[in-house]
């Protein structure tokens, strides 16, 4: 017998929109919350919304906002990634719906957050991480910082960041009774992701120079390097052990192994480990380092990686109704998630209306 989903039961009323906040909203449906999404009438479904239905609304009409608000008060959860002011302007604002609701928790998902110097700007995932530091490490030495797709803001410091502010929310809720308004601003769960590089910084063991530290491509032995085939593999022996088992197995120079730590000597053991790996193909070596600690791996582009062995034993990209690999990741053991099982709006809309509300749940 299967397990109940452990946010089985938890409604949440979401506002759809893009980016950080339906990742969120995916994240807790895919945990088994009871995702109700609203949308504008004609606006095409975005990515990352295909595991909850999706109800039109207009907002601007009595009847969209009255629908709207008799579903905020059977929700838990709240999710909208409006900007400041826009929710209050509705009369969907968190003082006039926790006031008949107080059990609500009003998750508020912005880039800047809502108060504070650039809270009403526009910005996208390269602005905020661009602000927050990490985006400066994303470089070699001289090089222009790399943009990370919109993982590391919108969806690390965001959306995952959302996600588990509500979890807290729910669990205190839980003991109390109360809700409570979350200001979830990627800004700030990028910086809490920087936490370990800030820590370094205090300790004088990270440097502000970009490509010089040992997890941003300063150490030789911590980078990425392009084969034979022009193909890369991705190098991270860290620690002395795993680093003799890639110098045994790109057959360095045994003296590698106590001069690995001195800066100085970075370039040349760089020049040789480049030398080594151009030897042979990507797969070629990640056929080589499979069944070793010399923590070498192919870099996989995203069909490669849904089809890799490792990822079908996990299953956490299963293939697609079609066939077709990895066309959406799933939490292991929550089930394929599918867009034509989304259930139907109106359905919804019904079972919501129809069930009653359980503040102490």
């Amino acid at each position: 017998m299967a397990a109940e989903s452990p946010l089985h039961g938890v409604r949440v009323l979401e506002f759809l929109g893009l980016g950080p906040a339906p990742f969120g909203g995916m994240l807790l449906a895919d945990l088994g919350a009871d995702v109700l999404a609203v949308a504008r009438p004609g606006v095409p479904r975005p990515a990352l919304a295909d595991n909850r239905p999706v109800l039109e609304a207009d907002l601007k009409s009595p009847q969209g906002l009255a629908t709207v608000r008799r579903l905020a008060a059977r929700a838990d959860v709240l999710v909208e990634g409006f900007r400041p002011g826009v929710m209050e302007r509705l009369g969907l604002g968190p003082e006039e719906l926790r006031a008949a609701h107080p059990g609500l928790v009003y998750a508020r998902m912005t880039g800047w957050g809502q108060h504070g110097p650039l809270a009403l700007r526009a910005g996208h995932d390269l602005n905020y991480i661009g602000l927050t530091g990490a985006l400066h490490h994303a470089a070699r030495v001289g090089d222009v910082p790399t943009p990370t797709a919109n993982l590391l803001g919108d969806f690390g410091g965001g959306g995952m960041y959302l996600a588990v502010l509500v979890l807290a929310a729910l669990q205190r809720r839980h003991r109390t009774g109360q809700g409570e308004v979350l200001d979830a601003a990627v800004v700030d769960g990028t910086v809490y992701l920087t936490a370990m590089l800030h820590e370094y910084r205090s300790r004088g063991t990270w440097s502000d120079r970009a490509g010089t530290n040992r997890l941003d491509t300063g150490a030789p032995y911590y980078d990425v390097y392009r084969c034979a085939d022009g193909r890369h593999v991705a190098i991270g022996a860290l620690e002395p052990q795993f680093f003799a088992a890639l110098a045994e197995l790109l057959g360095l120079d045994p003296n590698w192994l106590d001069l690995r730590e001195v800066p100085d000597h970075w370039p040349q053991l760089r020049r040789a480990i480049e030398a080594a790996v151009l030897t042979r193909t990507r797969d070629e070596w990640a056929a080589a380092a499979a069944d070793t600690d010399a923590c070498l791996t192919p870099v996989l582009d995203l069909d490669e990686a849904a089809a890799h062995p490792h990822q079908l034993a996990r299953g956490v990209l299963p293939p697609a109704p079609d066939g077709r690999p990895g066309w959406r990741p799933v939490l292991p053991g929550r089930g394929v998630p599918n867009a034509e099982k989304a259930e139907n709006a109106e359905d919804a809309l019904a079972r919501w209306r129809n069930s009653p509300r359980e503040d102490s749940r």
